[in-house]
């Protein structure tokens, strides 16, 4: 597939996107999959200076910073864009999509391959920080502004900071692809673990209640009072 198809598929995904010709020539998120084309050929056939200069030109017009060593895959959709990053080692899927202010980023600390991998159809909402070489699995989606620190599995709904994982699609369950996600449709985490919390808190009171209860009825009439 070429550009002229991931172009398309901003087209059908974005409902904003009314043409062809406006994703070609106004839509950062196509226009940086041109410079990125041409800083990956040139960082694999190690011109990287030449590689880094075009990646540069690349965020400096669309606001979006893809390191030439990263590795696209087909029909990516990069919606607004503003704030992306992505780094050397990442490695993103097939019919992927990513809101602004996502980070393909490294720890600081790994060698080697230090960037995440982010297999087809998943969708990263807006904010989503993905950190160091972790995994997310194919199909799934993560919500806006988690950081993820771990791999996510398959088929997997993950939020919060640190991102857990939520939910995971049941077998026989159809899935969405990546643009049609609902990304609304999370459940609020705080306050899940509010509610255990609560619970937790509540059996241990009434768990002390029992045990002071027993210990005042195994104490001597006279210390006990009236």
């Amino acid at each position: 597939m070429g550009l002229l198809s991931d172009a398309k598929n901003i087209r059908n995904t974005d409902p904003a996107g009314t043409s062809l010709a406006q994703v070609l020539l106004l839509y950062p998120g196509f226009q940086i999959l041109i410079f990125h084309r041409v800083a990956h050929w040139l960082y694999r056939h190690r011109r990287f200076f030449l590689a880094r200069m075009v990646s540069q030109w690349g965020r400096g017009f669309t606001g979006i910073e893809i390191h030439p060593g990263a590795q696209i895959g087909d029909n990516l959709f990069i919606d607004h864009g503003a704030g992306v990053v992505i780094g050397e080692t990442a490695e993103v899927g097939n019919h992927v999509t990513i809101y602004h202010g996502v980070t393909l980023g490294g720890t600081g600390k790994d060698k080697g391959k230090r960037h995440p991998t982010v297999e087809d159809d998943v969708l990263l909402g807006a904010g989503v920080k993905v950190l160091g070489p972790v995994v997310i699995g194919a199909r799934s989606r993560v919500g806006a502004n988690s950081t993820v620190l771990s791999d996510v599995p398959c088929d997997s709904t993950a939020v919060g900071s640190p991102a857990v994982v939520v939910r995971t699609r049941r077998e026989g369950e159809p899935c969405a692809p990546s643009g049609e996600l609902d990304q609304r449709d999370f459940p609020n985490i705080i306050d899940r673990r509010i509610t255990e919390l609560e619970r937790k808190l509540a059996r241990l009171e009434k768990q002390e209640s029992r045990r002071a209860k027993w210990e005042d009825n195994d104490l001597p009439d006279d210390l006990l009072g009236d």
